[in-house]
């Protein structure tokens, strides 16, 4: 299940509707997800089949009456394309060479259709890879002692993580203010590193979570407004992006972005401080001042700082770093607004706007599941379904039919872009994301804290072209093995992600291991292992582009290429307020002193008996989080 089915999911189940999600895939978040290393391997070769799944038993189509028809679904995931994976490092011996804590292989017992594919992929990953209760596999609930300390309590401090000098924020309402985070410290040479070997990375491989999208949380945006809402951000600890890089004239240097970075800074002159602080302070109110930007209407946004007296850096700096937009195609209003949102999310929750969900973003759609779970909902994982059942008479969906051959009635069917065929999207015009995914073994701009979680805009060489997004991770986001980082590049695809990504890689990395390098190229950081993928961006896509969809059918899009989540939590409210427009969107969770039992229940509680055979609200919860692992199709 992707992010906006598992908010829509959490949504009904907590208005009191009864809500069953089940998935092809065994893992929990679709292209969502997070990966070990191994599990994203076995990822990796799973979608550089080309062979299509095949229907080998058509036997669903007897379930079918006479008043009723048929709408099949797609039964192979073809929103990745153009896999390709590369080791720069040594690879002697990683063949012998075991995932450390990797549990025992499980049978896979299932019905046969999906059977074959799960098994193989089961044989591939072992179970604990791929829904992960702990930092290294992903699943609805996290183990019990291996999660790091719980913000539930709601203390809102900063803690460490693996004894290092990170700090995770837990998110709640009296955290609005959290403390101010360090200074950013300066840059110093690079030092030498162990070498890592790829046999290293294949034994550790656990402890990486990588994922399938690279996104960061704007402090005040939608997904915080609506985790906070909800209190789902008791399941989640986020850590504090702590830098904003740009990539300027061959170098990567630090962009101060608060006002103490800004008057802390080496970088500008006094003259340049007065500047950025003039115009910073014009875009927080610039609706109120219309005179100083109306006549640039139709001009773009880059346009109109060079009539701002900024100097060359700081309109690379506002417009790559902090804005955030592209050169050619934004206009000067919709550059204004996203300064403005930069701008005002700075300070919430430290000295840049964004956070970072520990363990990787995967944890955030499950973070909604079990909420969803919490309030009754179910799961299950490795379960296809073979078709939508339409009523002819009505036009409405009644029923789904599943690999098993059984007929699954419901009001309201949400379904992932992922899941429809062919002659369903004969109309839509798809976009497309290249990614890439890299290990190194040190950071794009090396400072006195190994510690630092950055993003950098890297902008485009030829005017038209997409920038680059590249967001570095470090160990203590737990997403990668100590002593590397992992990189996320993104833009929005004009070739294959190779294509797109491998210019900026050779800009910002070496690539060869046994490369002869010049001075100059010391400084760098080595990769020591790639992957390459395009992703379809099927956001934005009207439903009536889409063919023969009963009205009772919602379509959910995977990820977009925006550094943020607001379109997903858009699309799930505004789904979920059409097919329940009185109901409240995500309400908060009542305090247990609040709940009103029913006589019956106080009388059994009093005499130490129970009638119902139920187990607590918690046990429901560990016992579906536990028994199935990930979320797509249906509710």
């Amino acid at each position: 299940m992707s992010l906006p089915e598992s908010i829509i999911a959490a949504a009904c189940a907590r208005s009191g509707q009864r809500v069953l999600h089940v998935d092809a895939r065994n893992y929990y978040g679709g292209n969502w997800a997070s990966f070990s290393f191994s599990g994203l391997l076995s990822w990796i070769k799973e979608n550089q089949k080309k062979a299509d799944t095949n229907d080998e038993c058509e036997d669903w189509r007897k379930l079918i009456l006479e008043n009723e028809e048929a709408i099949p679904l797609s039964k192979k995931d073809k929103t990745i394309q153009h896999v390709e994976d590369f080791c720069f490092g040594d690879q002697d011996s990683a063949e012998d060479v075991e995932e450390a804590g990797a549990l025992t292989k499980l049978p896979v017992y299932g019905a046969s259709g999906a059977e074959g594919v799960a098994q193989e992929l089961e044989e591939e990953c072992p179970a604990a890879e791929c829904a992960v209760p702990e930092p290294e596999s992903q699943g609805p609930e996290k183990a019990t002692g291996t999660e790091p300390a719980s913000p539930v309590e709601g203390n809102n401090t900063e803690i460490n993580s693996e004894n290092e000098s990170s700090h995770s924020v837990a998110l709640g309402e009296s955290a609005l203010e959290l403390g101010k985070t360090e200074p950013a410290p300066s840059e110093i040479p690079a030092q030498e590193h162990k070498k890592i070997t790829y046999s290293q990375i294949v034994r550790e491989g656990r402890r990486f979570n990588i994922d399938l999208v690279s996104k960061l949380l704007y402090s005040r945006g939608l997904l915080i407004d609506l985790l906070i809402k909800s209190n789902v951000s008791r399941y989640a600890e986020f850590k504090n992006a702590t830098r904003i890089l740009a990539f300027r004239e061959g170098k990567v240097e630090q962009v101060p972005c608060s006002r103490a970075d800004v008057f802390n800074s080496r970088q500008l002159s006094m003259v340049e401080k007065r500047m950025l602080m003039k115009f910073l302070t014009f875009c927080l109110d610039y609706e109120q001042h219309p005179d100083e930007y109306q006549e640039y209407e139709n001009s773009t946004f880059a346009q109109f700082l060079r009539t701002r007296k900024l100097t060359p850096s700081l309109q690379h700096f506002i417009l790559h770093s902090i804005a955030m937009v592209s050169e050619t195609d934004c206009s000067v209003l919709e550059g204004l607004q996203a300064t403005k949102k930069f701008l005002q999310c700075l300070g919430r929750y430290g000295n840049t706007p964004f956070l970072f969900p520990l363990y990787g973003q995967g944890e955030i759609p499950q973070c909604f599941c079990r909420l969803c779970a919490v309030f009754g909902g179910i799961y299950c994982l490795r379960h296809p379904v073979q078709c939508l059942v339409v009523d002819k008479e009505s036009g409405r969906c009644k029923a789904i039919v599943d690999h098993f051959g059984q007929r699954i009635n419901a009001n309201y069917f949400i379904v992932e872009d992922s899941y429809l065929s062919e002659s369903i999207c004969t109309n839509v015009c798809y976009r497309q994301i290249s990614r890439a995914v890299l290990i190194t073994d040190q950071s794009v701009l090396n400072t006195d804290s190994e510690q630092q979680v950055s993003i950098l805009t890297v902008p485009p060489v030829d005017l038209g072209k997409p920038a680059v997004c590249v967001i570095e991770l470090c160990s203590s986001t737990m997403t990668c093995m100590k002593d590397t980082y992992l990189v996320h590049l993104t833009c929005p695809s004009t070739k294959t992600a190779r294509e797109d990504l491998e210019p900026v890689v050779q800009k910002l990395f070496i690539l060869n291991m046994e490369k002869e390098t010049e001075n100059e190229e010391l400084q760098k950081p080595r990769v020591l292992w790639a992957v390459y993928f395009n992703m379809r961006d099927s956001s934005g896509i009207e439903k009536n582009s889409y063919n023969g969809l009963p009205s009772n059918v919602y379509i959910c899009s995977g990820p977009d290429s925006a550094l943020g989540n607001d379109c997903a939590v858009k699309q799930a409210e505004t789904i979920f307020q059409e097919m329940f427009p009185t109901e409240e969107f995500c309400p908060p969770p009542p305090n247990p002193e609040d709940i009103i039992y029913d006589e019956d229940e106080i009388a059994s509680e009093e005499s130490g008996v129970s009638n119902s055979p139920e187990p607590s609200t918690e046990e429901s919860s560990n016992r579906g989080s536990t028994a199935v692992k990930k979320e797509d199709n249906e509710e």
